[in-house]
């Protein structure tokens, strides 16, 4: 609205166009205004269209700077040239592309010999648009299975109706299919014994006859720890021996599964664990590949129903379709693929150690600074590796088996004793002043029952290295000290425009004073 009253008028008369977008270079190519939210009458030149979404998405945060999100944001320029070559390829006509067809079937067998499944060839599974399709996938297999045995047993599948079991840290996409495939959703709280995460004795106590499975996370979104699902598994082993009742698992390794297996390959976790029925995993996160792709694998056919697999005969051959969506770019699978070939298991290893130790470099800088408490614990010692003596003054090994396993994150809060410093400090100005220095950080709250716990979170991704953790420490504790030296955050803006404290920074620089007062005669520096 200021804008447009702002805009020069040719008259009085009141614009009839409203919202338009104004072209930076119209004067140039002669261009007219371009309505923002209606078709316009008349088409614009491709490269004036180009230049003019090519500037506004200028506004855009920075993916480097983007330590919010867990999606990857670089692949090398070969990988690039294979998705502008087949980027008008549809992965569902199996006909008119076998080629592509047959790099999809590779991906899923290579993640099942990865996921440890029975037989790679017994293994079935399909790509998706991302985890949140493939989970609705596993448990839409989950809750058919559970019907079936239902009216195999003369039992009603209405009354009181299915229920599926996970943790209140569970991402949205896990409630998403309860709530849109009619499933009650039962959720385990969570707690700070439990570390954030589901407690697998907990999860005991909301199991019954109509649960259709569980949903275990491989790397919970809030602070990165993994669930225990051998425990879990153990307790549903003894549940079926007293009960007769099979609860099945399905492992959310949206994160996880491109991790673990690299990281801590003896982390059990996978289809090593006979009541682990399907998993799901990311591609577009720690897969590597750009966003558009995720993946489900099942252990076998048979926990895949034929009753959610069509056979389709309109695109030239016989097909057959167990996704939710119908068409779909291969150009996705095609980059993770490249993934495969590219890196190796060496080469994801060498990935996922160098992230990990990238976010063991950060926890450890937060905790030394006094300013925060770390709730993710990749940094911290496994049970039984070192002695509490060496506990209380700090451990830094290099072999990652030596630490609490989990994901490359980095999950923080205020230090009590910054917090009876500084009680008029909000956790969530952080956020703010770090979007300031272009950095996206967020601060919201954990879970349910410790939803009074604001914390901070970094995703440590394969471009944030050791050198960006190094400007980004330095542009935390600068905010958070400058927060603490006044009652108003608005002393804090003032530190905006000082130089970088970090270590680079130093490197090098005169002191203050090193250079000659200015005299009057010349212009001072800007």
């Amino acid at each position: 609205m200021l804008i447009q009253q702002a805009q020069d008028h040719k008259s009085r008369a009141h614009s009839s166009t409203n919202h338009q977008s104004i072209h930076p270079y119209g004067a140039r190519y002669g261009t007219s205004p371009i309505p923002k939210f209606r078709l316009p009458t008349e088409g614009i030149d491709a490269q004036q269209t180009y230049q003019l979404l090519h500037d506004e998405l200028a506004l855009d945060g920075n993916p480097a700077l983007n330590l919010a999100s867990f999606v990857h944001t670089w692949m090398p320029d070969e990988a690039h040239k294979l998705v502008v070559e087949n980027i008008s390829k549809n992965l569902i006509d199996q006909d008119e592309y076998p080629i592509t067809q047959d790099i999809h079937t590779r991906c899923i067998s290579i993640l099942a010999d990865l996921w440890h499944a029975p037989s790679t060839h017994a293994a079935i599974g399909t790509a998706t648009t991302g985890s949140s399709e493939a989970i609705q996938l596993g448990g839409l297999a989950m809750k058919r299975i559970w019907q079936e045995k239902r009216k195999a047993a003369g039992k009603s599948i209405h009354e009181p109706g299915p229920n599926i079991v996970m943790g209140a840290n569970a991402q949205v996409a896990l409630e998403k299919f309860a709530r849109y495939f009619d499933v009650e959703c039962r959720l385990v709280p969570i707690s700070v014994e439990s570390k954030y995460r589901l407690d697998p004795k907990k999860a005991m106590e909301y199991i019954d006859e109509n649960t259709i499975g569980i949903f275990v996370i491989l790397g919970s979104t809030y602070t990165g720890h993994y669930e225990p699902v051998q425990e879990m598994a153990t307790l549903l082993d003894d549940y079926e021996k007293r009960t007769g009742i099979s609860v099945p698992i399905h492992v959310d390794a949206a994160s996880g599964g491109f991790i673990a297996p690299f990281a801590t390959p003896k982390h059990v976790w996978d289809f090593k664990i006979p009541r682990v029925v399907s998993i799901n995993t990311s591609g577009h996160k720690f897969g590597l590949s750009y966003v558009g792709v995720g993946w489900v694998v099942w252990r076998s056919k048979a926990f895949l129903p034929k009753d959610l697999i069509f056979e389709l005969h309109y695109l030239g051959s016989v097909e057959y379709s167990f996704s939710l969506n119908f068409s779909r770019p291969a150009h996705p699978i095609i980059a993770q693929y490249f993934n495969f070939i590219h890196l190796g298991f060496k080469g994801y290893r060498a990935i996922a150690l160098d992230d990990l130790k990238n976010a063991r470099l950060l926890s450890r800088a937060l905790e030394k600074s006094g300013l925060f408490e770390v709730l993710s614990d990749i940094h911290r010692p496994a049970e039984g590796v070192v002695s509490g003596a060496k506990q209380a003054v700090g451990f830094d090994g290099e072999n990652v088996e030596d630490y609490v396993p989990g994901l490359p994150v980095v999950s923080f809060r205020f230090s009590d004793q910054y917090k009876e410093h500084s009680p008029h400090v909000q956790q969530k100005w952080v956020q703010t002043l770090l979007r300031a220095k272009g950095w996206i950080v967020p601060s919201y709250e954990l879970a349910p029952d410790l939803q009074d716990v604001e914390i901070l979170r970094v995703v440590v991704r394969e471009n944030v290295t050791a050198v960006l953790i190094d400007r980004l420490i330095a542009d935390i504790v600068e905010i958070v000290e400058g927060l603490a030296k006044a009652d108003t955050p608005f002393h804090a803006l003032t530190e905006l425009g000082q130089p970088h404290k970090s270590t680079e920074s130093q490197h090098g620089k005169l002191e203050k004073g090193s250079a000659r007062k200015p005299s009057g005669t010349y212009a001072k520096q800007c």
